[in-house]
């Protein structure tokens, strides 16, 4: 059956891969989306240009904080379903700017909320993060942890907007699922993105910056997994439930620069400077409630991804 799903940031790098595999299955898409300067408003763009002639794909452009804007898509729009992944996004530029994020990631998340109880749509997808664990050294991260000690304005946000959609559904009776993404990475990555940006300055023989010793792990995900399960998600909403979407598998710092140059065939130049405030040392998802409840397997490990993320790269 078609589903009408409100999409934001459906130009972003995740977005436009959501919105692709949406309409493949025949949903029609409404993306959302303020082309924020937080980078090169033309990469996002690019992102959708093939979709917009699409009749069952519409783009309007405006911010999740225009409160009219939003009421307006729902109602003319006659939208099912959000699935909701706009937000000012990255731990660090959060700490120089952490009113801004707060507005957009939890006003503009509220609105949204808001005005779809009042449209009585009937599911809604928030995209969390992983960065609501804090620093943490007892993997995997599970659900049930406590994640009420984050280390940047960026967590402290996710762990906001989660809470609001937990308000939602117990008080308005909203059908809510938070998705808690770690460390997304493959074609049409953010350029500030490690993977993206390591990449195009070892191909350039320019030295990248290692911060701490190497050590640190991410569980890197790659964005067809992220797909798979944001729209397992969508076709799921009951009650009101958190599922973390990794990898299953953690990647320390060193290796993924190993697997980087591998792929790229070249010497890495490292340039090695301290820890930075607000990074976190490990990143781990357990995924088995996702596996049990959503029929989510991630299939993509590191060293493909990586080639996958190379070749698009190169093209």
């Amino acid at each position: 059956m078609m589903t009408r799903v409100l999409l934001t940031g459906g130009a972003g790098f995740i977005g436009s891969h959501v919105a692709e595999a949406l309409l493949s299955r025949g949903d029609r898409v409404v993306v959302l989306d303020n082309f924020d300067e937080f980078y090169d408003p033309a990469i996002k763009r690019r992102n959708i240009a093939a979709l917009l002639p699409r009749a069952e794909f519409s783009l309007i452009e405006g911010d999740i904080r225009d409160r009219a804007l939003v009421s307006a898509t729902y109602r003319e729009h006659g939208v099912d379903a959000v699935i909701h992944l706009a937000a000012k996004a990255g731990v660090r530029p959060s700490l120089s700017n952490p009113a801004t994020y707060a507005e957009v990631n939890v006003l503009g998340t509220t609105i949204l909320l808001e005005e779809a109880h009042r449209a009585g749509v009937g599911r809604f997808v928030f995209a969390s993060s992983s960065s609501v664990y804090g620093q943490r050294s007892d993997p995997p991260f599970r659900e049930t942890d406590r994640v009420d000690l984050p280390i940047s304005p960026y967590a402290a946000t996710k762990k906001a907007g989660e809470l609001v959609c937990h308000t939602f559904h117990h008080a308005m009776g909203m059908d809510v699922t938070c998705l808690r993404f770690f460390t997304v990475y493959g074609p049409r990555q953010r350029p500030e993105m490690a993977i993206h940006r390591f990449c195009r300055l070892m191909r350039a023989g320019s030295p990248i910056v290692l911060f701490g010793d190497g050590r640190s792990a991410r569980d890197y995900t790659f964005v067809e997994d992220i797909v798979d399960g944001t729209l397992r998600a969508l076709d799921r909403v009951r009650g009101y439930h958190i599922y973390n979407l990794g990898g299953a598998g953690v990647t320390t710092l060193s290796r993924l620069i190993e697997v980087l140059a591998g792929a790229l065939g070249v010497d890495p130049v490292i340039s090695r400077q301290p820890m930075q405030p607000g990074d976190v040392l490990l990143t781990s998802a357990s995924v088995d409630l996702a596996a049990r409840e959503l029929g989510f397997v991630p299939r993509v490990a590191i060293e493909e991804g990586v080639a996958r993320f190379v070749d698009w790269l190169s093209e």
